[in-house]
């Protein structure tokens, strides 16, 4: 059993919503690159850099995750330590001058779509008076911010965390206790959701959530396993998380997989 909760701390991606993973170097963010530096850089090269950068900042991510105070990195720093480190000065300035804007555009997802459910249930949910915040690792937070906006779900939140606003990445568990801390409510009397075991079960932990719920997305089948971190609940989507709640709290053996 479950105690239910008093509030709600929610990841963004793999919970609020969810996008197919869009190309590497997506050509919009190329070009614009490209007309930003007069050409001084080679599409093709830009592409690459695109490519070879996202996957050296993942990296980057997964390293930090494993350190005892994860951090999150400034716009400027992300495009100048994994992108642009051998373009010419002068291009490289270009970059770094527009730094948050580009990295708006780079974390932007036009096939973003809300998740089943969810909705329904955090509307279900702000009728019951449970407060929520979004506790969410963002290259730029305002992307989502606005996309939430858009779906019309943001005035059902009491504030909204991303790490490169609030400079922390989950697991650290600072970032939950900001959220907790906004919402009012102690953080062992919220239920932190999340699809990632390593960032949002690990971070539910950390912080001494009341409760770690798991919603399963395609990131969550990509992670190697923990079984260390054991969430308390499994949810599919916004629906499980619905019914959850609607059972105030108990979580049967048989729901879990």
């Amino acid at each position: 059993m479950l105690r239910p909760p008093r509030a709600l701390l929610l990841d963004f991606g793999g919970v609020l919503a969810d996008a197919p993973r869009q190309p590497p170097a997506p050509p919009a963010l190329v070009r614009r690159l490209f007309d930003l530096m007069g050409g001084a850089v080679s599409a093709e090269q830009i592409a690459a850099d695109l490519t070879e950068g996202g996957r050296a900042y993942a990296r980057w991510r997964d390293d930090v995750g494993n350190s005892d105070d994860p951090i999150e990195l400034p716009h400027a720093q992300v495009w100048a330590d994994f992108v642009t480190v051998t373009w010419p000065e002068a291009a490289r300035t270009a970059v770094q001058e527009a730094a948050t804007p580009l990295a708006y555009a780079w974390a932007w997802r036009p096939e973003w779509q809300v998740r089943p459910g969810i909705p329904e249930a955090l509307r279900a949910a702000a009728g019951a008076g449970l407060p929520m915040a979004v506790v969410s690792n963002a290259l730029c937070g305002a992307a989502h911010r606005d996309f939430l906006a858009a779906a019309g779900l943001s005035d059902l939140f009491v504030a909204e965390f991303y790490s490169d606003e609030a400079g922390l990445r989950k697991p650290n568990p600072r970032l939950a206790w900001l959220a907790a801390d906004a919402v009012g409510v102690p953080i062992g009397d919220c239920w932190f959701v999340g699809d990632s075991v390593h960032r949002d079960v690990a971070c539910a932990r950390r912080a001494g959530a009341g409760a770690a719920i798991l919603m399963r997305s395609p990131r969550t089948d990509r992670e190697p396993s923990r079984p260390d971190l054991r969430p308390d609940a499994h949810t599919e989507d916004g629906h499980g998380l619905l019914a959850l709640l609607s059972r105030g709290g108990s979580s049967p053996e048989d729901d879990l997989p």
